[in-house]
């Protein structure tokens, strides 16, 4: 099924770029991983090197300064270790048992990286205490608007999560327009995009931001991350579990269709959604504003990065 998915999908036609100091940025990020206590065993260690958050990141940003490629790449970390905690400990199948979690990080996250008062991140754990010191870095580089989009973004993210765990504890498997929308933050897609822009000096004006075409780009984008991801990994996860949360499963469920007919249709979706962006992208970029300009090389980067990076992580495999 894995080769399947890859003959089907389309290589978005963006060139493949990586870091020059990924590597260097992987061994200090899985080093902070273990001093915050992400990772406690071997095999947890290995699982996340498998993951290679540092090539993710690496070809998110192949031109950022190393102290900005640093922080996306522990972001990423930081996200595959929550993902790999919650499936350890059965927390992503059990909202009653995850509630309290995400409520603690929460409040980590009203935070925006400031001063902590006595005691304050200890209820939220390691994660916490890791997650503050993200908040605490990028408040310390970031434009005030930009820390808060990140913030309430996270706190987007976390929310789903519980929305993910009920559906697991149910055995409940969504539509495809439930699913896509709410992929869109399970994927955390949106604050990696954060402090991409961070790296690339992304920051188009307030007025912009709310603009309809750019913020269409910005959800195609994720999108085609998200769709890329599940095409790539429901091979492993089907055979390891029966998890509906990947679009391939949502399309088969939905349509009656078998897994290679949904696979299919999940990689026909994301093909189309190339050619849209495409066409998103070119009208933007006749407007000839720089900010945009590097916002969308940023998505650029994160569309060709998530392709080239999961034809070669061992995670999905």
């Amino acid at each position: 099924m894995r080769g399947l998915a890859v003959a089907a999908l389309t290589m978005p036609p963006f060139p493949s770029r990586v870091h020059a100091e990924a590597s260097g940025a992987g061994v200090e990020s899985a080093r902070w991983a273990a001093e915050f206590g992400l990772v406690t065993t071997t095999a947890t260690a290995r699982r996340l090197a498998q993951a290679s958050p540092a090539e993710l990141a690496g070809r998110a940003c192949p031109d950022a300064d190393s102290h900005r490629l640093r922080l996306l790449t522990d972001l990423v970390t930081w996200l595959f270790a929550f993902d790999d905690n919650c499936d350890d400990d059965g927390l992503g199948a059990d909202p009653a048992q995850l509630s309290p979690l995400v409520v603690h990080l929460l409040d980590v996250l009203d935070l925006l990286g400031g001063p902590t008062p006595a005691g304050s991140l200890g209820a939220a754990g390691p994660f916490g205490a890791a997650l503050h010191d993200l908040c605490r870095r990028a408040r310390e580089v970031a434009p005030p608007a930009l820390l808060l989009r990140f913030a309430g973004q996270l706190r987007d993210y976390l929310l789903a999560l519980l929305w993910e765990a009920a559906n697991r504890e149910r055995d409940r498997v969504p539509g495809v327009a439930e699913y896509v929308r709410m992929r869109r933050f399970t994927g955390a897609v949106q604050p990696s995009f954060t402090l991409t822009d961070l790296a690339h000096g992304a920051f188009p004006v307030s007025g912009r931001l709310a603009d309809p075409r750019l913020t269409a780009l910005d959800t195609v984008a994720a999108d085609l991350v998200c769709w890329c991801n599940d095409a790539f990994s429901y091979d492993k996860e089907h055979r390891l579990s029966r998890d509906g949360h990947n679009l391939t499963v949502a399309i088969a469920r939905e349509t009656g269709q078998d897994e290679q007919a949904a696979l299919l249709a999940t990689a026909e979706r994301f093909n189309a959604g190339l050619r849209r962006y495409a066409e998103l992208e070119s009208v933007l970029l006749a407007d000839g504003d720089p900010a945009v300009d590097r916002f969308a090389a940023a998505r650029r980067c994160w569309i060709r990065g998530t392709y080239d990076w999961s034809l070669h992580a061992a995670r999905y495999r």
